[in-house]
């Protein structure tokens, strides 16, 4: 399975956020983090905290696309972690 699959089925299929188009195809990672900190922020749905939301997808579709995700895209993608957390105030652990 491709990673654009991934993205469709992440994006389209979450029950806990409505995530904006394409988002983790993204090139910037704080316009992603940004993004979907909104998306955890006004979800009326989510069963734990926006950030844990926000980072739980993130990392979700980052270990679901594996192999397949392009090597440029995952960095962008592993930085948009950094500036999710960034986002919410949150210091990055280890």
């Amino acid at each position: 399975m491709t990673a654009g699959k991934w993205s469709q089925e992440v994006t389209e299929g979450s029950d806990a956020l409505d995530l904006e188009r394409d988002v983790f195809t993204w090139k910037d990672p704080a316009k992603i983090a940004a993004s979907l900190k909104r998306s955890a922020e006004t979800s009326k749905r989510r069963k734990s905290s926006p950030f844990r939301s926000a980072m739980s997808m993130l990392s979700f579709y980052i270990n679901r696309a594996g192999k397949s995700l392009d090597p440029d895209q995952k960095r962008v993608l592993e930085e948009a972690k950094d500036e999710l957390r960034a986002a919410f105030g949150r210091e990055r652990k280890g």
